[in-house]
């Protein structure tokens, strides 16, 4: 558990300072996990804590300028001393100073401006980030379920999938083929041209469609540009064509 959620939180971290990095350089995500691999195993091995690539410190260190691996090094160095040379000093830093900080940081990454952004993209995408946020808010910061308290990131990422995945099936179903719905008479010529993938989750709007065609009407189904229909789809074209289609004349 702790693998997965540091490994999900170093990739998030690693697409957020990407986008946020004005020079836009590309991070290796696998030498970043790679890294963190070996530096958590070290850790566990000496009774430390696993270590994570952290949003609020890497646009932090963004945000004072740094360009190179050195501001990490040095990040880490002034870490180290302090906690060798200094570790009651640290424990005077007040909790609510820290605080306002991660506020000031956070705010800085997530305005209103990203929200609205989102919400132009379309359904399908402020759909799952509004229910990962609020997933993650719920549980983390306001305790809805505290079973889970501390894994806010994770359950909220798993949320956000299983929600994009909804919205995926959802899109496939409605556009799973094209079919003008005007009313038609009888005897008209009547095409359905199914998409590029037609998997058994569209059976039921096919055959309702078929079901619903006039009497002595021509039926073209073009699947000239489908490079995959599920057998089942198969099998109900086919019962339409040499069952119930010569019942309709």
């Amino acid at each position: 558990m702790i693998a997965i959620i540091a490994s999900l939180e170093t990739l998030l971290s690693i697409e957020a300072v990407d986008n946020l990095d004005p020079e836009r350089n590309v991070t290796n995500t696998n030498r970043e996990l790679f890294a963190q691999g070996i530096g958590n195993t070290v850790s566990g091995l000496i009774g430390g804590l696993p270590i994570t690539s952290v949003i609020v410190r890497s646009s932090a260190n963004l945000h004072a300028g740094a360009k190179s691996k050195l501001s990490t090094i040095f990040h880490g160095s002034l870490l180290l001393v302090s906690v060798i040379l200094i570790p009651k000093l640290l424990n005077y830093i007040p909790l609510s100073s820290l605080a306002a900080v991660l506020l000031l940081t956070g705010y800085k990454l997530c305005k209103v401006s990203v929200f609205s952004k989102m919400f132009k993209n379309g359904k399908y995408q402020y759909i799952p980030f509004f229910v990962t946020v609020a997933v993650i808010i719920g549980i983390d910061l306001l305790g809805v379920y505290k079973p889970f308290k501390g894994e806010g990131l994770l359950i909220g990422v798993i949320a956000g999938l299983i929600a994009a995945f909804g919205a995926i099936l959802h899109g496939n179903l409605k556009n799973s083929y094209f079919f003008n719905k005007d009313k038609h008479k009888d005897g008209d010529i009547i095409s359905i041209r199914l998409s590029e993938e037609v998997s058994f989750l569209n059976k039921a709007a096919i055959r309702q469609t078929l079901d619903n065609i006039p009497p002595n009407a021509s039926v073209i189904i073009d699947a000239s540009n489908t490079d995959y229909i599920d057998f089942d789809v198969l099998e109900l074209i086919k019962e339409f064509r040499d069952i119930k289609a010569p019942l309709k004349i």
